[in-house]
């Protein structure tokens, strides 16, 4: 129970507080009377017991009947044109009426959820103040007063503590208090004012639970709540037939729960009265809530100018956090330019953010941060260790699509992370990529504090022996909690900030792939361009290196006599040199054709094709000893033709490379990792230095002289084009003069993954 104002505490012991329906209680409170009308004809469908003092009839033949016809009088009369204006929403003060005896009352209309047109007619009490008669003439001063006070209120609790001043000046309640709801919705009594004849409540905690998601609704709905008397009889509605019970949520004097009346009398509050104060999109942010030693009600005159004053403060609270609000989003969006900046120069985005990890920890006032994406893990500042931290992501994954993920305590959340609780008890995530589960993380550690509460908050209300319903406690000593496990809270400005960073690298990211896109396709027109171009120059050259060649023979056959030794050379020569130009042409017509044709891929088994392959070498083996080492080979999907080149081209270099050795080994083996196949091909040949590896996949490259290895430099540009197009990848190791390997690899699920040429 919250020592506030009303809560939730259902009379049957079996309605949890925060199911009991509050808002259709079936009675009022005394100190006035209730009438409900039907249709637009305004006809009586409930009414208070004891209403009949304003009625012109009985409540049996009152009934049904018209409000015209059953509201008599100079004054009551009146009433009827401003019952069938009333708006939808709102009360609506109807002014000060009396009845057949001269009992004064102030008339208050209002539109019930469920369509009824609500009439509440409250006693008029004197209307004295603590400063003489309450009209607004004598609070009109102190109230301008308040106003421009409130307006210069250097802090929060500065203007809480004007407003709690100007509310119990006005009414003259023993106690006020300005108590705000966290986000969690435990309460904080933020500022009081008090006469000393109440205990002071001043920066004590109320657990959520004290005032549950019902009672909150009915304090936006109804912005007011007057208990005069604590031991006040309540007084049923009767309907005119049966039927639901009459919806009460903007009524006035609406009847309360017996368990909160009871909780009241433990506090030793015998009256209380409360404003909400609203957020602009009418969220609850607080309460200024009164009480007093005695029975007290306030004129309807005084509650509607704390309603005023709880406005006022109400906009000053809300001026005051987005002033707060803009000036951090304004430091922020310096971080975020920066950020940006870098990120669109980098070339992965995490290089962006982490090339100044203060400015992406500032963004969030984090102590760590990581950067989890395809390329790893990156851990700046204070954070938990790199498995954890895939842990978290995973976890933040499987909770679905959020854009932006927030909280103070994860170990309330993740179980076991109370283990890295000294670097991760806030975790601030937002999602950097669409299709992959990427994040930016920051990380706050665990911060110990000391909490004052308003009594122990882990004793609920429990049945008592006597099982008719549930009692409250009857103690409100302070009970001081050391809380762990939580970090300081997020603000509003760091998540916006955040999630204003994801829209920025979700941003950069697109445009890397539109600019990709774009660059692809001009890529694929060119490579397309350069494609037809290498074939029509490769045939075109073939026929005049091939005229070079047998003219040069024709010219040695009958001209050789007449030419010396130096002429001979130098038909040897030519003839050397076109040979060698035509072998070139043939290689990159090949390799143009390669890059042209269609992959027609089938399931077979590589190991049969090996072994084809090897047996076609045999010429070439021919007076040496080759040793060959053929470990188990998968059956693949892939076009056997041009997978039949790959073998034969890394298998006949490493029967060239190893000329010399004796014996030759060469190994060819395969393993499967993360869903590819990975073939290796090894020697003990000549090797490679190591510097010049990225050339070998090259076209025309060599890392050895002609004189020493025959060849072109096309067969591994051969290779490397057609595992491409399968959609694998090729590499090479090596050290001169001790052997080289070479890998490729190919999808281990077949299918070719795209056609380039």
């Amino acid at each position: 129970m919250t020592p506030l104002d009303e809560a939730a505490q259902p009379a049957d012991p079996t309605i949890g507080c925060e199911r009991e329906p509050i808002h259709h209680p079936g009675s009022i409170q005394p100190h006035g009377h209730l009438l409900a009308f039907e249709g637009k004809a305004l006809r009586l469908s409930h009414a208070s017991a004891g209403a009949a003092a304003i009625l012109a009839a009985g409540l049996p033949t009152a009934f049904g009947q018209p409000a015209a016809r059953i509201l008599h009088g100079p004054t009551l009369g009146a009433l009827v044109d401003g019952l069938r204006g009333l708006p939808e929403l709102g009360q609506v003060q109807l002014g000060r009426c009396q009845d057949a005896a001269g009992q004064a009352y102030q008339a208050i209309g209002h539109r019930s959820p469920d369509g009824h047109v609500i009439l509440e007619l409250e006693t008029e009490v004197e209307a004295v103040g603590p400063q003489g008669e309450a009209t607004l003439e004598v609070l009109y001063p102190g109230i301008r007063d308040a106003f421009t006070r409130l307006g210069r209120a250097a802090t929060l609790e500065e203007l809480a503590g004007m407003a709690a001043a100007t509310v119990r000046r006005i009414t003259g309640f023993d106690r006020v208090l300005i108590y705000r709801f966290e986000e969690n919705w435990d309460g904080v009594v933020l500022a009081e004012d008090g006469s000393g004849r109440l205990p002071a409540y001043l920066g004590l905690r109320f657990p959520a639970s004290d005032i549950p998601a019902q009672a909150r609704r009915l304090y936006e709905a109804n912005p007011q709540r007057l208990i005069a008397d604590v031991d006040y009889t309540p007084v049923s509605i009767h309907p005119a037939r049966e039927g639901p019970p009459l919806d009460l949520t903007q009524a006035g004097l609406r009847s309360v729960s017996p368990v909160h009346r009871e909780y009241m009398r433990n506090m030793g509050t015998p009256a209380s009265m409360s404003v909400s104060v609203l957020r602009g999109d009418g969220r609850l942010w607080g309460l200024i809530s009164c009480h007093h030693a005695e029975p007290r009600q306030p004129t309807v005159a005084a509650r509607n100018i704390c309603d005023l004053i709880g406005q006022i403060f109400a906009v000053r609270v809300a001026a005051r956090e987005e002033t707060a609000h803009a000036e951090a989003r304004a430091r922020l969006r310096e971080l975020e330019g920066r950020l940006l900046a870098r990120m669109a120069t980098a070339t992965h985005i995490a290089e962006g953010l982490l090339a100044d990890p203060d400015d992406l920890l500032g963004l969030a006032s984090a102590s760590g941060a990581a950067v989890l994406a395809d390329q790893g893990c990156t851990l700046v500042g204070r954070t938990p260790t790199e498995a954890e931290v895939r842990r978290i992501g995973a976890w933040i994954a499987g909770r679905g699509q959020e854009e932006v993920f927030a909280t103070a305590a994860l170990g309330t959340m993740l179980p076991g992370a109370e283990a890295f609780a000294d670097t991760a008890s806030g975790v601030l995530a937002v999602s950097i990529s669409r299709l992959h589960p990427s994040f930016v993380l920051w990380f706050r550690p665990e911060v110990v504090s000391t909490v004052q509460w308003g009594g122990d908050p882990r004793k609920p209300q429990q049945p008592q022996p006597q099982p008719e319903r549930l009692h409250p406690r009857r103690s409100f000593a302070a009970w001081v909690e050391t809380v762990r496990g939580r970090s300081a809270a997020w603000t509003r400005s760091e998540i916006e900030a955040a999630r204003d960073l994801r829209g920025a690298i979700l941003g950069v990211v697109l445009r890397a792939a539109e600019e990709r896109a774009a660059l692809a396709g001009r890529l694929e027109q060119v490579n397309r361009e350069l494609a037809a171009f290498s074939y029509s120059v490769s045939h075109d050259l073939r026929a005049p290196f091939r005229h070079i060649v047998g003219f040069t023979e024709l010219l040695r056959e009958q001209e050789g006599d007449r030419l010396g030794d130096r002429g001979r050379r130098y038909l040897g020569t030519i003839s050397q040199a076109a040979e060698t130009a035509g072998h070139l042409v043939d290689a990159l017509l090949a390799f143009s054709q390669m890059g042209r044709s269609a992959l027609m891929p089938l399931e077979f088994d590589s190991a049969l094709l090996v072994r084809e392959v090897i047996q076609s070498l045999e010429l070439e083996q021919a007076g040496r000893t080759v040793e060959w080492r053929i470990g188990p080979l998968p059956s693949i999907r892939a076009d056997p033709a041009m997978l039949r080149q790959v073998f034969h081209n890394l298998l006949s270099n490493a029967l060239k490379y190893t000329r010399g050795r004796d014996p030759a080994v060469i190994g060819l083996g395969c393993r499967i990792e993360r869903e590819e196949y990975i073939y290796s091909v090894c020697d003990n040949g000549a090797g490679f230095d190591m510097a010049y590896a990225h050339k070998l996949f090259g076209v025309f490259q060599r890392l050895h002289r002609p004189e020493e290895f025959e060849g072109v430099g096309i067969g591994l540009a051969n290779v490397r084009r057609i595992v491409e197009r399968h959609g694998g990848r090729v590499w090479a190791e090596g050290r001169l003069g001790e052997g080289a390997v070479f890998h490729f690899s190919l999808p281990a699920r077949g299918a070719p993954s795209k056609e380039t040429t």
